[in-house]
């Protein structure tokens, strides 16, 4: 399917779902490559940015926020095409999702205050003095 047909579907299906397959798309095209846990630091962002309200008041509008995440750098015409690797990127949209819904104190974090990451190839301007959580290719910033 191309990333511009799921994006168009999400805006069709109700929010849960929507929120669900966004994050879901986010996870595959950033960190489909990646262990398990480097996905789910990658939705853990996604979603302390939601809880953060800044970027959007929902996960789509989240991820989709210009320059954010590789949802809006990718071409519409990009084919999701690796089954598998999305059906991994599904579950691990729902895990966090199941997890975000939890009391903050009883949340697993992999990224404690995390709200953007790179991958460790680049060092963007904004990530020079913060610490970081490397995670398989990426690292994880404590920005804002």
């Amino acid at each position: 399917m191309k990333l511009s047909m799921l994006l168009w579907l999400t805006s069709l299906m109700p929010q849960p779902v929507a929120d669900q397959a966004c994050l879901a798309t986010t996870v595959y095209l950033e960190a489909r490559s990646e262990p398990l846990n480097g996905q789910l630091a990658v939705a853990e962002v996604a979603m302390r940015r939601l809880d953060r309200g800044r970027w959007g008041n929902t996960l789509c509008k989240v991820v989709t926020a210009p320059h954010q995440f590789a949802i809006t750098t990718t071409p519409g015409s990009f084919e999701i095409s690796n089954l598998e690797a999305f059906n991994k990127a599904w579950q691990v949209a729902g895990t966090s999702l199941r997890n975000w819904q939890l009391p903050i104190a009883q949340r697993r974090m992999l990224v404690p205050h995390a709200d953007h990451f790179a991958t460790t190839a680049i060092a963007p301007a904004w990530s020079r003095n913060r610490p970081s959580v490397t995670i398989g290719e990426h690292a994880f910033y404590a920005v804002n």
